[in-house]
């Protein structure tokens, strides 16, 4: 949980994504700190695990698959008939596939593509019209492999300069709303996803070479720069990707030889 506590006391957060991992931890931190919180994945058991120590009257979760456009219209209802409305939407559905483009399929692509780049469109689109109402926030959770490139990681990382894109661009469009739309990216962080890199020494080592601070990333070094964004602290904050990683995007990418 965060070490400080924010002002988000009854403010209604829809989070995509918060079965496991960085979302279920962001989840738990905004209910902690006061907020009413729908989470929404694709797995009702993972969901419910998140909001398991929380009553019914803060927390909710909610089955959708956000890679289909009716998905987020869907949730959107949903969370207006149980809260009233919405002030934060963080999207963190996201799907991973690493390889080279002659060892990857159309397949992999569209996974990648509609997980990434379609759902955060549906999302954004789903949402705009109740963050009007609240003149509220929109957080991506991005990553560095969407502002350089990365080896193996081409239609990964093409996913993540998109949403970059997005959440530049869309600062832009909403602003005249006072709808404030930002992104946090992180570098390698400790989730289920990255298990088998990280349970192997010789890879976390290399991982761990380019990090100014030495050491991986967790879900809870990611999920206080979230909640920092929705609140009134970064009401002049919009249009930033907020790299939390370590001091990894610092670099040029050449080897530390002293």
């Amino acid at each position: 949980m965060t070490k400080n506590k924010y002002d988000l006391e009854n403010k209604v957060v829809l989070l995509t994504g918060g079965g496991s991992g960085i979302g279920r931890e962001i989840t738990q931190s905004f209910l902690e700190n006061g907020a009413k919180v729908a989470v929404a994945g694709r797995h009702l058991k993972s969901l419910q695990e998140t909001i398991q120590n929380y009553q019914d009257d803060q927390a909710v979760a909610l089955v959708g698959d956000v890679s289909k456009p009716e998905t987020s219209k869907n949730l959107v209802y949903e969370v207006q008939k149980k809260f009233g409305r919405i002030d934060i939407v963080v999207s963190d559905a996201a799907a991973y596939i690493s390889g080279t483009i002659d060892q990857l399929s159309n397949d992999d692509w569209e996974k990648v593509r509609q997980t990434n780049i379609d759902a955060f469109f549906y999302l954004a689109t789903a949402t705009y019209s109740a963050l009007k109402e609240t003149q509220g926030t929109l957080i991506a959770i991005s990553s560095v492999s969407g502002i350089s490139g990365d080896w193996s990681q081409a239609i990964y990382n093409a996913s993540k300069h998109a949403i970059n894109g997005f959440v530049r661009s869309l600062a832009l469009d909403w602003g005249k709303d006072n709808i404030r739309v930002n992104a946090v990216a992180p570098a390698f962080t400790l989730t289920r996803m990255t298990s088998d890199v990280a349970t192997n020494k010789d890879q976390l080592a290399l991982i761990n070479s380019r990090v100014a601070l030495g050491r991986p990333g967790t879900p809870e070094d990611i999920a206080p720069a979230v909640l920092f964004l929705a609140t009134e602290d970064a009401k002049y904050i919009t249009g930033t990707i907020l790299t939390v990683d370590g001091g990894t995007s610092a670099s040029t990418g050449q080897p530390n030889l002293n």
